[in-house]
């Protein structure tokens, strides 16, 4: 309540001045008091509004800006994003329908040698009816058709005799094969098959079982399905031990991870890999727990890809930072706070993108003064992004103790600043990547099962999942077939990687 600034005395603001006496000055000194409390007051109301109005401003921004997020500007994957029409640099009319010029097509060709060959023979004159069985063809025209033959289950005895040695008497039996270790048992092939359709084709047990009624006639349980899988598993035991020393020794390893779901808790899947090796691991953690449980990224002293993971920093190995990550970043800056300087860095991680890949195809390395020029440039949107920061920073929270709470954009360069090196170091050494790409694409068919299955029904069937399907990742990176590598897996005889990287 306003209170009552009027001097007991005399009407002051109805009397000229020189109404007033000295008895009236105490009161004048009072009345003056009093209006300076009532500016201050003010003052405190409106600084208080004008904070709470920047702290508001910066909420909606950030809530604005999580709107916003989709594939392009952010982490978020491309199956998160609101529906929107696909938004392409290329202009309309630019590339006609189909396969462009150049492109290398791949149409079905006959063959020299078939499998099976019918003649279709002309035995009677269709005009006069005269029989043409002794006359020889003019000409033979071909036509070939590609085709499977009906699918059946066969089914192989194996025999083992029994004798008794006529000169000692000791009774002796023939041994059995390793794929006959039972009365009745599926043979390699079969749980091949059961494995491909499963890791890496992704069908649920259920669909699996499906497929074997629908192509064999055979009636097969779940359990089937989940023993192959073990077993195979099982069986690539050492495999996955080469694979990880593989890795672990390694000059550039593209590391990530992400969500998953097993035996109903939240677990994390960790991925390591090269061009040619990938390795899986699932842990309750995310942390260095479950990196540190891979058995790959401690002692690794090569060059580790990631996207700025805390974690991973703590490893004593060298360190690059995934582009595609940071470009994303900065364009979400861009367009949902307006900053002119991520514009300007994205530009320039662009253009050094560009320039590394042609020294590389030309076979040069990338001139120091060019390196030099290119790292100035970078120092100076830095500093530039600095001065920007300095009007468009969070309000400071009235009430609020401890470290002040910082923006994306800030938080984003910060990590420009601190690691410049890291984000740079494509620059200097060529084996390096521009992107993680690498990683990504190894996690990409994990989470599509995810999607499919939403969770594993216990943590064993996931570690058996992520051996057998970082094998067959493996064997892909190789360029070998999957379904006869799971098969040689039964019969003993599993493809082994001997190099992490493939040669340049």
């Amino acid at each position: 309540m306003t209170p009552d600034i009027r001097p007991p005395q005399k009407d002051v603001e109805n009397c000229p001045p020189s109404d007033y006496t000295v008895a009236d000055i105490p009161a004048l000194l009072a009345t003056i008091d009093d209006l300076k409390c009532i500016i201050l007051e003010q003052q405190r109301i409106i600084t208080k509004l004008r904070d709470e109005n920047g702290r508001l401003k910066a909420q909606i921004a950030d809530l604005e800006s999580r709107l916003n997020q989709n594939s392009r500007n952010s982490s978020r994957p491309p199956s998160q994003d609101w529906f929107r029409r696909p938004q392409t640099p290329r202009k309309k009319g630019e590339r006609s329908p189909g396969g462009q010029k150049g492109h290398k097509g791949h149409s079905l060709q006959p063959v020299a040698v078939p499998d099976a060959i019918v003649v279709h023979a002309v035995s009677v004159c269709p005009t006069c009816g005269t029989s043409l069985e002794d006359v020889e063809p003019s000409a033979v025209e071909r036509r070939q058709v590609h085709d499977i033959p009906p699918l059946r289950i066969i089914v192989t005895e194996h025999r083992a005799e029994h004798k008794r040695c006529p000169h000692c008497g000791s009774s002796h039996r023939a041994a059995f094969p390793a794929e006959a270790s039972h009365p009745v048992q599926y043979g390699t092939n079969l749980k091949a098959l059961l494995v491909y359709s499963c890791i890496y084709q992704l069908l649920s047990y259920d669909r699996v079982c499906q497929l074997v009624s629908d192509l064999f006639g055979r009636s097969l349980s779940r359990a089937t399905v989940v023993a192959a899988v073990e077993e195979c598993s099982q069986n690539l035991t050492e495999v996955d031990e080469r694979i990880r020393e593989l890795l672990h020794g390694a000059h550039v390893l593209h590391v990530d991870e992400t969500g998953m779901r097993a035996a109903g808790t939240r677990h994390w899947l960790h991925v390591a890999g090269t061009e040619l090796l990938t390795c899986y691991g699932h842990h309750r953690n995310r942390g260095s727990q479950a990196t540190d449980a891979m058995a790959i990224l401690p002692g690794f002293q090569g060059t580790m890809i990631h996207d700025f993971w805390a974690p991973y920093f703590r490893y004593s190995s060298d360190h690059a930072i995934c582009n595609a990550h940071l470009l994303r970043e900065l364009q979400g800056i861009s367009e949902n706070f307006g900053h002119r300087w991520s514009e300007a860095l994205r530009a320039l991680l662009i253009e050094m993108k560009i320039t590394v890949d042609t020294a590389r195809q030309s076979g040069h390395a990338l001139l120091p003064a060019i390196r030099a020029a290119f790292e100035e440039r970078y120092r100076s949107i830095l500093e530039a992004a600095r001065k920007e920061m300095e009007i468009t920073g969070v309000p400071w929270e009235q009430g609020k103790h401890g470290r002040r709470k910082q923006s994306k954009a800030k938080n984003l360069l910060d990590r420009c600043h601190k690691y410049q090196r890291e984000i740079l170091t494509f620059m200097r050494d060529f084996t390096i990547p521009f992107t993680n790409n690498q990683a990504e694409r190894d996690l990409r068919m994990m989470k599509l099962q995810q999607k499919i299955s939403g969770t594993f029904r216990s943590e064993e069937g996931a570690r058996n999942f992520c051996r057998v399907r970082g094998f067959i990742s493996t064997v892909k990176k190789h360029s070998r077939p999957v379904l006869p590598e799971l098969v040689g897996v039964f019969e003993g005889t599993p493809f082994v990687p001997t190099t992490a990287h493939s040669i340049p």
